[in-house]
């Protein structure tokens, strides 16, 4: 259960590069030595040595931060395309500051385009020249990649005063204008951002603007029924206006929408946890039917039609169950992240069998932080820790020692890969400190953002299919 950020710092504009990526080198020289795949908690930098980021592994990376640290945001839905493939990006973001002092706290609407990028082959098809030099700035690479977009991304940011922390927030899938936020006050509230986003869709600035003034803004519904401050709540993907809301106390309440601007509250809550309620899922195919995790070490799946709601109760992990996500394009896995660093894969179908874990991993060392399905591939999961590791996951892949020795072949060089990696590791993100969510976007195929104590990132692995598939409709 690890929440706030330690002493969190205002993030101030400076034109230094974070060090990322999974490559070692000295500081005063390119190393002579292969490249060598980087094992966070195994691997050791040496005197004079640090990691550096290897630029070929994303096809689009950058990083920004909108002053204050964020605990939480969410990616807001936008009519920019249904599916997106083209750089420069355009993204719309909502975000909630943990500010040294509670009054300087607010909720962020923002919009960030320019977002540049490369279109490249995932395996180059020729070799290229033998002697060329290695790196980007090689001639032969110009026509395997090809960068789209330039200079650096816009931010234009709007504020919101929010009184407290902002734990979590979450924007209406349907209806993204709507947002919910937990505050660490014990309130949870309902906001309408629509001026704020319609007022960003109209800019045509390209310019960055960060330092936007701070708006005072009364929410549509601010609901003080929880006993104590929380951190779970999610919006419903089936029913507009449908939400739940958890606290710390293991108290979860349902929030039934009267109309487009007020909900019925219901007064007695939902109580299933013996300890407080990290997070909760609403099922992406029955709309009475949601999950709840705990610190308690167990995972509910609740259905708001039965007398008695509790309808399953799985013991999820050993430690506290920090995070889970419910697949959207595979509805029987759920996939849960716990504070002792593993995350797990169970099929709901397997329930009433007894075990239904489907697929546990231990790479992580530290509490897991954020877990989430991918939106376009159905086997494809991201999960952020407190060890500063952004990893992907495919748990489709096993090993195939032929197809790597193929690899390895037609790219004429020696992978040096671990060979205690698991198969299903597809990408390992670092550069963060404390990192606290991420999110996918759900219109742009490939793209993930985090925010962490430092900031946000935005990147595309390269390694990750970014293109429609030819048999997609």
């Amino acid at each position: 259960m690890v929440r706030s950020l330690k002493n969190p710092k205002k993030a101030k504009r400076k034109n230094k590069q974070a060090k990322k990526g999974e490559g070692s080198s000295s500081s005063d020289s390119v190393p002579s030595l292969p490249a060598k795949v980087w094992q966070p908690g195994v691997d050791k930098l040496e005197e004079g040595e640090e990691l550096q980021c290897d630029a070929s592994a994303y096809n689009s990376l950058h990083a920004f931060h909108i002053g204050w640290p964020c605990l939480s945001f969410d990616m807001l839905r936008d009519s920019l395309g249904l599916v997106r493939t083209e750089f420069p990006h355009t993204v719309y973001c909502v975000a909630g500051t943990q500010a040294e002092k509670s009054s300087w706290n607010s909720i962020s609407i923002f919009k960030l385009s320019n977002i540049s990028g490369k279109r490249r082959e995932l395996v180059p098809d020729k070799t290229g020249d033998e002697n060329s030099e290695m790196g980007s700035d090689s001639s032969d690479s110009d026509e395997e990649e090809e960068e789209a977009g330039s200079g650096t991304p816009v931010l234009q940011l709007r504020k919101v005063f929010h009184e407290g922390c902002v734990n979590r927030i979450r924007a209406m899938m349907q209806n993204p204008h709507i947002v919910a936020s937990w505050g660490d006050t014990g309130h949870v509230q309902v906001w309408d951002f629509s001026s704020h986003i319609n007022a960003l869709v109209e800019s045509n600035s390209d310019l960055s603007h960060g330092a936007s003034a701070v708006s005072n803004q009364a929410p549509l519904v601010k609901f003080g029924g929880h006993k104590d401050e929380g951190y779970a709540i999610d919006w419903s993907p089936l029913v507009p206006g449908k939400l739940v809301s958890g606290d710390c106390k293991n108290c979860i309440h349902l929030w039934e929408p009267t109309s487009g601007a007020t909900w019925n509250i219901g007064a007695n809550p939902f109580i299933g946890h013996t300890a407080s309620v990290e997070d909760l899922q609403w099922s992406p195919t029955e709309p009475s039917v949601f999950a709840s995790c705990s610190v308690d070490g167990n995972i509910v799946i609740w259905d708001t039609r039965m007398e008695s709601p509790a309808a399953a109760t799985i013991k999820a992990h050993k430690a506290d169950v920090n995070v889970i996500s419910w697949n959207r394009l595979a509805s029987c896995m759920l996939a849960s992240g716990s504070d002792d660093g593993t995350f797990s894969i169970r099929d709901l179908r397997m329930i009433k069998e007894g075990d239904s874990v489907v697929a546990h991993f231990e790479y992580h060392k530290h509490p897991i932080t954020s877990i989430e399905w991918s939106p376009h591939e159905a086997s494809t999961v991201a999960v952020s820790s407190s060890d500063n590791q952004l990893t992907i996951w495919d748990l489709s892949l096993e090993r195939d020692e032929e197809e790597e020795a193929e690899f390895k072949a037609k790219m004429k060089e020696q992978v040096n890969a671990p060979t205690d990696l698991p198969p299903q590791l597809l990408f390992v993100h670092q550069g963060q400190k404390d990192l606290k969510e991420l999110h996918w976007h759900s219109q742009i195929r490939g793209m993930v953002v985090s925010t962490a104590a430092d900031g946000f990132n935005i990147l595309m692995p390269s390694n990750i299919e970014n293109a429609i598939p030819a048999n997609d409709a």
